[in-house]
């Protein structure tokens, strides 16, 4: 599986000329986006300039024409016959000498093409060959300051978002939930006009920061006397410890020293309020910029190329804002560093938080990583001496942490999942003014419809799952292959309507909750109720306004929200993901309890946190709430260790699925047999715990090794059988999960 320009080269049939009949010709290395481990040789022809490394050219590949990367501009030896560059796209290099080194790095690492690799650090326009070059001014303000027209409630929104953020990018308008239609229309009508220069538009007053604590100010110095050198920190602080300030006031040193940042944070819909609080700190001071999947092609391209080019000072993103582009890159910032949003699971399976590693070690940089929750693979890194640590403690505000307490929920009646136990603790809270927030992390009004009558349950035709019940609007809904099904009146088996919901979603407990407390408004927080930034907005400011209310969501809300008003944190079902078949699940559930627990009592009312369960005994959920993360952390990563798994042995997941079961099982056993004596252990292949998904069934080969060294030299000399029909198969290096 070699890669790189030190491949051998494959020749091309039908190709224009010999490349041994001239050795004066002109020929590049070209790697194409193709599921191919090699680069090309390509001929330059006379009536083109030639390309540099690192520029995008267009090349015939097979009977199509593709987009590839030049990646060596001086071929001594070319093999072959060859076709000729149809055109070169780029007079300069788009892709800067450290990411061209990143992406041989991950086409090791991750054991993936290099033309993909390559085609994956590409904003969607590069790729598709847009110039590479800034469009005008794309920011407005408003013509006047009135607009009357309640019926047109998104253009009244946007003129009143516009008349607060005068000279806000499209983007940020898009970010915020508008269409682009709108902006449109209202430019049309003459109540928005576009603007050349939106720092005049701006308050250019910054926001004065708050004094750091004693906690604080030894992080952010650590963070800023590793200015020109690689350190990874780890920044351990517990939820409301003021994480958030520690990034500003380092980012802060680093700006004022000409130096970009870039700050990755896990979710879309964190993305505008954290832009926001970025805006509003650095006004005046730092041009900020933002690129997530929820931009438009060209958008985010233009954020990529201002930021190539130094026009912006800090860029925050999601996921692939990893692979931006800097001037002068200074310092990475990587929150919520544990979240599982930083891996990519399909195509190219990387991982943002180490792809930040990786760069910030290139470039000689400090990365710092904040999470209440670390990751296991940190804290493990922390333990080698890879990463320091730095801990916050203590919340910013002096608020104490909240208690924690547990209702067992064996022999107890409840309410479409809230106990009677619960629904006293949620009556108490809310008579006394403050806000509830009640955690269930599962979509829908039921994971299940069961027929009473003959045990029948609704099954998705297409997968391994079970459909889930709905009821706004009315439907059975498939969340792994996203099927829909009108609500049967009968069972499909024996035709009576005996049909029942079995297990909660948010939409079943919001109900329950609007059942048991009519007199107070209830708020669903999950991917079927906000679906853009926008919406979210809407609804926490709702929130923060005060006064009594319920919030019932998923881990929407656990992520990064300040509800001042909080006071009591419900979690429904804390056993599922302690009892899952996924080893890191554990992790995942003690990580979702803390930080949706962190939500309470941030002020300076004290905070409760209520969690049901049908095993109150169970060894993990007792050291979670006896000795904290911390403790739970220490006693997972031992147990992670006596078994052999990560993060104290590496691991990778070979994945094939097929329309044939007999096709994927067969191909994944094949490898097995060329991964013998190679020094890892390799187990399967097993049908995975979906087996099925879309009609496609679904097997894994799990790899462990005593060092990641043994792993990639057994996954190099592994020389897949040929692929025929309609198998996929993948490896998937540092795996999320073992689904």
């Amino acid at each position: 599986m070699s890669t790189g320009p030190e491949s051998p080269q494959l020749p091309f049939a039908g190709s224009d000329t010999d490349a041994e009949t001239d050795a004066g010709l002109r020929v590049i290395h070209v790697a194409v986006p193709r599921p191919l481990h090699a680069v090309y040789d390509y001929l330059v022809p006379a009536h083109l300039p030639l390309p540099a490394v690192g520029s995008r050219v267009e090349v015939p590949f097979g009977r199509s024409q593709t987009i590839g990367i030049c990646v060596a501009d001086k071929v001594d030896n070319p093999h072959g016959k060859l076709k000729a560059v149809a055109a070169v796209l780029d007079e300069q290099p788009i892709l800067p000498g450290d990411l061209l080194d990143l992406a041989h790095w991950m086409t090791r690492y991750y054991h993936h093409p290099l033309g993909e690799v390559l085609a994956t650090l590409l904003p969607n326009a590069a790729r598709k060959g847009a110039p590479f070059k800034l469009r005008p001014s794309d920011c407005w303000r408003v013509c006047h300051t009135e607009f009357d027209n309640p019926r047109a409630k998104q253009q009244q929104a946007l003129h009143t978002y516009l008349a607060e953020h005068p000279g806000s990018s499209g983007a940020a308008v898009v970010a915020a939930g508008f269409s682009r239609a709108v902006l449109r229309t209202m430019a049309k009508a003459g109540h928005i006009e576009m603007v050349d220069d939106p720092d005049a538009y701006v308050d250019l007053q910054p926001e004065t920061p708050p004094q750091a604590n004693r906690e604080q100010t030894a992080a952010i110095d650590a963070v800023t006397a590793s200015t020109k050198s690689y350190a990874t920190f780890l920044l351990e602080g517990v939820t409301g410890s003021g994480k958030t300030e520690v990034y500003l006031q380092a980012i802060a040193k680093h700006v004022a020293a000409h130096r970009q940042v870039l700050v990755l944070v896990p979710e879309i819909a964190l993305t505008p309020q954290t832009l926001s609080r970025f805006q509003r700190r650095f006004a005046g001071i730092a041009r900020v910029a933002m690129l997530h999947s929820n931009l438009s092609d060209l958008e985010r391209l233009e954020s990529w190329i201002k930021a190539s080019q130094g026009l912006v000072d800090i860029v925050v993103g999601t996921r692939s804002a990893v692979f931006t582009p800097f001037k002068s890159l200074g310092l990475i910032v990587v929150d919520e560093e544990h979240d599982s949003s930083y891996k990519q699971q399909e195509g190219l399976r990387y991982s943002a938080r180490d792809i930040a590693a990786k760069r910030a070690h290139g470039l000689n940089i400090p990365l710092l990583l904040g999470s209440a929750t670390p990751s296991l693979e940190s804290l493990h890194n922390v333990t080698l001496g890879r990463y320091a640590p730095l801990s916050l403690a203590n919340r910013a505000t002096g608020a104490a942490m909240p208690t924690y307490h547990l209702i067992d929920m064996r022999g107890q009646q409840h309410t479409d999942g809230i106990s009677d136990p619960l629904s006293h603790v949620i009556r108490r809270h809310l008579k006394a003014g403050n806000q509830v927030l009640v955690f269930l992390n599962r979509r829908g009004f039921a994971p299940t419809l069961l027929c009473a009558s003959c045990g029948w349950q609704a099954q998705c035709p297409d997968c391994d799952a079970r459909l889930t019940l709905h009821r706004s609007p009315p439907q059975l809904t498939c969340h792994h292959c996203t099927k829909r099904f009108p609500e049967p009146d009968a069972c499909e088996a024996c035709g009576k309507a005996a049909l029942m919901p079995v297990g909660l979603g948010t939409q079943r407990s919001e109900a329950g909750l609007q059942k048991l407390f009519p007199e107070v408004p209830v708020l669903r927080i999950d991917r079927d109720t906000t679906r853009s930034a926008r919406a979210l907005e809407t609804k926490l400011e709702r929130i923060n306004s005060g006064g009594s209310c319920l919030l019932v969501g998923t881990q929407m809300l656990a992520k990064g929200h300040h509800f001042p008003n909080v006071t009591l944190v419900a979690v429904l079902n804390a056993d599922a993901g302690f009892l899952s078949p996924d080893f890191r699940a554990p992790e995942r559930t003690a990580q979702l309890i803390v930080q949706v627990a962190g939500r309470a009592g941030r002020e300076q009312k004290p905070g409760e946190v209520w969690i049901q369960t049908y095993q109150p005994e169970s060894p993990a959920l007792t050291q979670l709430i006896q000795q904290g993360y911390a403790g739970f952390a220490r006693q997972e990563l031992t147990l992670r260790t006596q078994a052999g798994m990560p993060p104290a042995h590496p691991m990778a997941m070979l994945r094939a699925d097929a329309a044939d079961p007999g096709k994927a099982h067969s191909f994944l056993e094949q490898c097995k047999q060329r991964l013998r004596n190679t020094g890892i252990s390799v187990m399967g292949p097993v049908a995975a715990p979906l087996a099925r998904l879309a009609n496609r069934h679904r097997y894994q080969l799990m790899l462990l090794a005593p060092q990641r060294t043994h792993l990639h030299l057994a996954l190099d000399r592994l020389d897949p059988p040929q692929v025929r029909g309609d198998l996929r198969w993948s490896i998937d290096i540092d795996p999320y999960d073992s689904l």
